[in-house]
């Protein structure tokens, strides 16, 4: 319901009505209209404003930009959810039989086999624990996040960067292991495509293939439909049971199982083992735990996604985490179990793979046999690949959670042109491929890599709500605290033993990336913590003063209250303008309420138009507007464009140049002026520091005077219409809010366009009214005045 407002229609002219502030531009551009209307439309593509060379190689590559209104979030039913969410966890069942083995052959010969099967009981004891520890994490903490928000909550934003950095991570190798994994399993299955090149050769060539087919498809926002997803999953996990079960009624009621004929290059298999209670045996046994817990990555995906699942999603997000692992412990089980019965060894290249050797085998020569083999592989290699992509997935809504928390460069919280974080996207893909090219495809090398991110967030989560169980004490808490505290302690045993027993091997460079990054994140934040604490400290006091000048109307874009945009205000100010207004696009809704609450905090006393811009390309909604508010007879428009100043490095990592974007496009308008005004932050914050710890007469002089400025458009007034009045309903699309102050009060004034003109609704005394903003579909009732120039009214609601 919308009360108390006053509005007018701007089809063909517009006059004041009673109560209502006059209109101080009007529209007859029906191109114009019809490109606020549709939000696609490129109206200056035909008006002088047209579209770079890189925006068109984009668009060529990735298609039309998408809306904002086909941002909706799938909710995934629990058969949907365990196909989506599992295939990371349930695909790391394909090797880590086959990396224990890869470390105890060597050096135990066959009795590897034997110490197989206690060693994999070890890790179905870490899948139990990590399952119970992560079902009390989705109890609690239902939205994405997983043990990052876990820690952050319970440890504070600082400590949850050791979280943040374990998952980053986390996804970067999980990239490289799954799409090497998916490599092996495809050499596993068609060996002849290794001849040309060489199996190492190979390997890494489908492996970085895959990765940057990824990152593209990533990038095109193909969203993840659940059914296609969920395909892998279930096939994987039902060819590889049919395969234990036909293994066990062969070793039960066929005669037993034959063993695997071993071919050249296989790893060393020693006749003569040392002895089982050496040192040297222990360091083995450490080595091959480490490895097999690579069984256990993935198991936290569900944490991550709660959100996606129907409500209840708590409930709902513990019966899958149970579900995933009972599939994940019989797996590994059952394929642990056949490699001892079958004796299928690892090779040095990685493939044949162990599970590959296995189904050939338990299959048998046969058609049919042969059929259920390349059954598995496909499973394998679908699960596996599907497995990586999760990555694309989680690693880009990971770095912008920790951006929105300011440990990590703003852009990379940024929607790209197909609606997905495309930096993070890219970023993912770059450290992947990299991981690729200096390890190669080959999971026994990268394993190093993998399981301290994965396990240091599995600690940190079981950690964190064993301290969320201590400070709250709710019923049971008790049981729930030795169960986290317990996952916790394993998960920090199997981090010190990765850190330990595979530090030569690799592990050397996670333990020396750690606090690198950890450090860099907080570093990163003191810097935005600064800036911001400067913007507070500047009080209503300090108020641009604005002279007047005829004719000239000024446009500071804004992407937050922050001291370059201050400084931009202050030099705006200083150009005399007739009308001075501030500009934001809106690209995200949540953060443009939080600019508006923010900016009247700050009080400025300029109005503060939020402008729609559903495909997000800030520089071309820029140029529509200048191009439109030029459009009037003898206007100048001068558009001013903050920029901040640091260092090259920390400025490329800080802020994005988006202010040079949109000077080269507006500046290409006639009549029309885009300033960059640079603004050194650092230099401005030991300023700000010295005169706050030694006030000065002179300090006040720096600042804004806090006279209200004639700049702003002028206060309501009053003028009548004469005429009938009649009742009559408009509906339209709200493109621009904007907040006007008025003496000691406000205005909204929405700007909304439909499909042969504009309506203005204002609202006295208001500064946002939930579900009005940039985008939104409204529906206006109320008494009309049919005037001489048009028609004013009051809408009734």
């Amino acid at each position: 319901m919308i009360t108390r407002s006053a509005w007018r229609w701007r089809g063909h002219a517009a006059t004041a009505s009673p109560g209502a502030a006059p209109i101080a531009r009007d529209s007859t551009n029906d191109e114009a209209a019809a490109c606020a209307t549709a939000g696609l439309a490129s109206f200056g593509q035909d008006n002088g404003v047209p579209e770079t060379l890189g925006y068109s190689v984009k668009r060529r590559l990735l298609g039309p930009p998408l809306v904002n209104d086909r941002l909706r979030v799938e909710r995934l039913s629990k058969p949907l959810g365990l196909g989506v969410l599992s295939c990371d966890g349930i695909s790391s069942a394909n090797y880590g039989s086959e990396l224990m083995l890869y470390t105890l052959l060597p050096f135990f010969g066959l009795a590897a086999f034997t110490l197989l099967l206690p060693l994999t009981a070890v890790i179905l004891l870490g899948v139990a624990l990590v399952v119970l520890s992560y079902r009390e994490v989705v109890s609690v903490y239902t939205r994405a996040g997983g043990s990052y928000v876990v820690a952050r909550e319970n440890f504070g934003p600082r400590i949850a960067q050791v979280a943040a950095v374990a998952l980053m991570v986390d996804y970067v190798v999980t990239v490289a292991v799954q799409t090497a994994a998916g490599s092996q399993a495809i050499l596993s299955t068609f060996p002849a495509l290794a001849r040309p090149l060489g199996g190492t050769t190979t390997l890494l060539l489908i492996a970085v293939t895959a990765t940057l087919i990824m990152c593209y498809v990533n990038l095109l926002g193909v969203r993840e439909n659940g059914k296609t997803f969920a395909i892998p999953t279930y096939l994987f996990s039902g060819s590889v049971a049919l395969m234990i079960i036909v293994g066990i009624i062969r070793q039960v009621f066929g005669g037993g199982l034959p063993h695997v004929r071993w071919h050249s290059g296989t790893v060393t298999v020693v006749h003569h083992p040392s002895g089982l209670v050496t040192f040297g045996a222990i360091y083995i046994l450490a080595r091959a735990f480490a490895n097999g817990g690579s069984s256990l990555t993935g198991i936290e995906a569900v944490s991550n996604a709660v959100s996606a699942l129907r409500p209840p999603e708590g409930r709902n997000a513990r019966q899958l985490l149970v579900t995933q692992g009972c599939i994940v412990a019989v797996l590994i089980a059952g394929i642990s179990w056949l490699a001892y019965s079958t004796h299928a060894v690892p090779y040095v290249y990685g493939f044949p793979t162990v599970l590959s050797q296995e189904a050939r085998l338990v299959f048998g020569p046969s058609f049919a046999g042969q059929a259920l083999f390349f059954l598995v592989q496909a499973g394998a290699i679908s699960v596996l690949f599907t497995g990586g992509n999760t990555s694309f997935s989680g690693f880009p809504f990971l770095t912008s959670f920790v951006a929105e928390d300011s440990f990590l460069p703003r852009w990379l919280s940024k929607r790209g042109h197909r609606l997905v974080f495309s930096n993070g996207i890219i970023v993912l893909a770059i450290a992947a491929v990299a991981l690729l090219l200096v390890v190669g495809a080959n999971t026994a090398r990268l394993v190093a890599f993998y399981a301290i991110g994965v396990f240091t967030g599995f600690a940190m989560a079981g950690f964190g709500m064993a301290r969320y169980h201590l400070r709250t004490k709710e019923p049971g808490w008790r049981r729930r605290l030795v169960i986290n505290a317990a996952g916790g302690v394993y998960s920090t045993l199997v981090v010190a033993i990765f850190a330990i027993f595979k530090f030569t091997e690799g592990a050397w460079l996670v333990v020396a990336v750690f606090p690198v990054l950890v450090y860099a994140f907080i570093r990163l934040n003191r810097q935005y913590r600064t800036e911001a604490a400067a913007v507070e400290a500047i009080g209503a006091g300090q108020q641009p003063a604005v002279p007047n000048h005829p004719r000239r109307t000024v446009l500071v874009l804004v992407d937050g209250v922050d001291l370059a945009a201050i400084a931009g205000l202050r030099y705006a100010s200083s150009l005399h303008p007739t009308e001075l207004r501030a500009i934001h696009f809106v690209i995200d809704q949540a953060r443009a309420d939080e600019l508006r609450d923010r900016w009247l905090r700050v009080d400025q006393r300029i109005p503060l138009d939020l402008v729609e811009c559903p495909d997000r390309r800030i520089e071309h909604a820029a140029g529509d507007l200048v191009l439109k508010e030029a459009s009037q007879p003898g206007t100048h428009v001068t558009v001013v464009l903050p920029r901040r100043s640091y260092a090259p490095l920390l400025g490329r990592l800080m802020h994005d140049r988006t202010a040079d974007k949109i000077a080269r496009v507006t500046s290409r308008v006639p009549r029309s002026a885009a300033t960059i005004v640079p603004f050194d932050v650092t230099a401005r914050l030991e300023v700000t520091r010295d005169r706050q710890e030694r006030p000065t007469p002179d300090a006040q002089q720096d600042g804004v005077s806090s006279r209200p400025h004639s700049g702003a458009r002028p206060p309501v007034t009053s003028a009548s219409a004469p005429g009938r009045r009649e009742r009559t309903e408009v509906a339209g699309r709200v493109h621009t809010v904007e907040i006007k102050p008025v003496g000691q009060s406000s205005i909204l004034a929405c700007t909304i366009t439909a499909s042969d003109g504009e309506l203005t609704a204002l609202f006295y005394g208001r500064t946002h009214i939930p579900g009005l903003c940039p985008g939104s579909n409204v529906r206006l009732r109320g008494s009309v005045s049919i005037g001489r120039d048009g028609a004013t009214g009051t809408a009734g609601r």
